[in-house]
């Protein structure tokens, strides 16, 4: 493989680290620039961890992991995007301190783990051409770092200057996220090796 073929698989599975950077951005109250570093490195890891992963996991497991990755995602971001739709929707002043915070490390992980669902395909996919992994992984981990960080400080500058439900969006975006990943893998996408 390619370097610039790595290039653009990485930035093509960092496009959704991204759409859920500057989402998360968005809603920080106190945005500070040690959340660009925290959410961006959480993304990162996740997406070359879960590389990793499923390239360990295609040698032997390709077909069974294939079945049901594009539905775990779905779920995953559903349930976050849900939750923030809900509690914007439902929210009032004495609430404000109780809504969805995208600093928690539980929803960070989340999210995380959502938007690199697709990296474990990947993953997969490279175990059954049998390149190497480690630049593979190191490549979009740190393709994943830059456009995640970019993601949460475009999400912080947005939301500051201009007052919108960006909860309420955020979280319709997240959903979207999650029914695009579903419909691409089950009627757009034929899982095939080239």
């Amino acid at each position: 493989m390619f370097f610039i073929e790595i290039i653009l698989l990485s930035v093509g599975l960092s496009m959704d680290s991204l759409a859920a950077s500057v989402t998360t951005g968005s809603v920080i109250k106190e945005y500070k620039r040690r959340h660009i570093f925290r959410i961006a490195s959480i993304m990162a890891m996740f997406q070359a961890g879960m590389t990793m992963i499923g390239y360990f996991a295609g040698i032997g497991f390709s077909n069974y992991i294939c079945r049901f990755d594009h539905w775990i995602a779905f779920f995953l971001l559903l349930y976050i995007g849900g939750k923030m739709v809900y509690e914007e929707l439902s929210a009032n002043d004495e609430d404000e301190n109780c809504k969805c915070n995208p600093l928690c490390n539980k929803t960070i992980c989340c999210l995380a783990i959502a938007t690199s669902i697709d990296a474990l395909a990947v993953g997969i996919s490279l175990a059954l051409i049998s390149t190497g992994i480690m630049i593979q992984a190191l490549t979009i981990g740190l393709v994943t770092f830059a456009f995640s960080a970019f993601g949460v400080y475009f999400g912080g500058r947005f939301g500051r200057n201009i007052n919108l439900r960006l909860e309420l969006i955020g979280g319709i975006i997240l959903i979207l996220i999650g029914f695009k990943i579903l419909s691409e893998h089950l009627f757009f996408q034929e899982k095939t090796v080239s």
